[in-house]
């Protein structure tokens, strides 16, 4: 018998339900075109390969967007323009973590009004454990950046008795860095064996919960301290029987200013008899945040990692942006332009129901008198944030990017 009304599907569903849950969207191009343009890179084009079917018979498809690349998508439904890093209105409330320069006063004070901002953990691939964040200097609630002094050995030798155990105070800022392996509760925090003890992944859930729960959705790597958290939201988009558009462009230079005089170049489309967006999300991996246990053998529980209504936020915050994406037609990229023809689980049509406002408000993300900003800001100043190039890779002011396995930088 056909199905007459959708499932619905709701965060609490999903976290109480079977894992993992796997929804596929049907799309099609806008405004009746054919043509659409995958992901792929300059001189090598996007990839079409041969899968094999139960008939035997191979089909080609077409990958459209990698998971890196629909994590990208997916978090820009969070902001309120490319160009716009504020959250849209209805995330009010979520906390992330934002980059930001500036001149601060003799004081080591930058109000907000003055705070320049560079980039945040929704729109930095390696998201919290990007070096924009770890590095920077934190801010107090009085808008000053704070420092520490330090007892640094002096390593010249005194000319009068040879010994170099002189000390001196040092005045050395207090890096996001810093608090990170306060609240982790990381082990030798300065060795190449640096790590979390067994029994603080609990904090570890907590921390990056308290400062950037979108990374709980997405994953983080935070390799120096052998932190890896996998994605709970997974997607990935295919093209299914797939054939290859190759045209052609040119570019003009009508007054002659530029070295490049008249290029054609190549350009790569694709025609496809389906476009599916697969989004899976790992019930099991969210339910490992956190559990309750009997304390002391009575009645009263404790809570370790998250608590119920905190994982449920991550659930709602995943269906959130599924939604989000799929609601209007959504541009990938130029000449990929589409809207949603049906979104299903299994052979189920699926409605998504979800009140992020009222998940936002349950999931606690301050308690209760607590004045603490959402938005935690971390200082870099201009000088070293936009000094010249010297051959380093691009990904963070110092030229350290961890590669493509550490965050969502695919995106082409």
């Amino acid at each position: 018998e056909a199905q007459t009304s959708p499932i619905v599907l709701t965060p609490k569903s999903v976290l109480q339900g079977a894992s993992p849950v796997v929804l596929v969207a049907t799309l099609k191009p806008i405004a009746g075109l054919d043509r659409f343009q995958p992901a792929g890179f300059p001189e090598i084009g996007h990839v079409i390969y041969k899968a094999p079917r139960k008939d035997g018979r191979p089909e080609s498809v077409c990958i459209v967007d990698s998971p890196a690349s629909m994590a990208n998508h997916l978090e820009a439904v969070c902001m309120r323009g490319p160009h716009d890093h504020d959250l849209v209105e209805e995330l009010a409330g979520v906390p992330y973590v934002r980059c930001v320069t500036g001149k601060p006063d003799a004081d080591g004070k930058l109000s907000e009004e003055q705070r320049e901002l560079v980039v945040t953990s929704l729109t930095e691939g390696h998201r919290t454990a990007s070096t924009y964040f770890l590095e920077g200097q934190i801010f107090d609630s009085s808008d000053r950046l704070v420092s520490k002094k330090v007892m640094k050995k002096n390593k010249k030798k005194q000319p009068e008795t040879g010994k170099e155990i002189e000390c001196k105070k040092e005045v050395e800022k207090v890096s996001f860095q810093d608090r990170l392996i306060t609240e982790f509760g990381i082990a030798s925090p300065n060795s190449k064996n640096a790590h979390p003890p067994a029994e603080k992944w609990w904090d570890v859930f907590r921390t990056v919960f308290k400062y950037d729960p979108n990374a709980l959705v997405h994953g983080v790597l935070f390799p120096q301290y052998q932190i890896k958290i996998a994605r709970f939201l997974t997607a990935h988009m295919e093209a299914l029987g797939a054939s290859r558009v190759d045209r052609s462009g040119v570019k003009f230079d009508r007054l002659g200013k530029t070295t490049s005089g008249q290029p054609i170049f190549a350009v790569d489309d694709t025609v496809a008899g389906e476009i599916r967006a697969t989004f899976i999300l790992d019930v099991a991996l969210l339910r490992s945040f956190g559990r309750a246990e009997k304390k002391d053998g009575s009645d009263r529980e404790k809570v370790r990692g998250l608590s119920e209504k905190q994982k449920e936020f991550i659930a709602a915050l995943a269906l959130w942006k599924i939604d989000r994406l799929l609601s209007t037609p959504f541009r990938y990229r130029s000449g990929c332009h589409l809207e949603r023809i049906s979104l299903k689980r299994g052979e189920q049509i699926i409605e998504l129901d979800v009140n992020i406002e009222d998940a936002i408000r349950t999931a606690t993300f301050r308690a209760e008198g607590n004045q603490a900003p959402i938005v935690t800001d971390v200082y870099w100043p201009s000088d070293d944030l936009y000094r010249e190039g010297n051959g380093d890779k691009p990904g963070s002011p110092d030229g350290d990017d961890n590669g493509p396995e550490d965050g969502d930088s695919e995106d082409a």
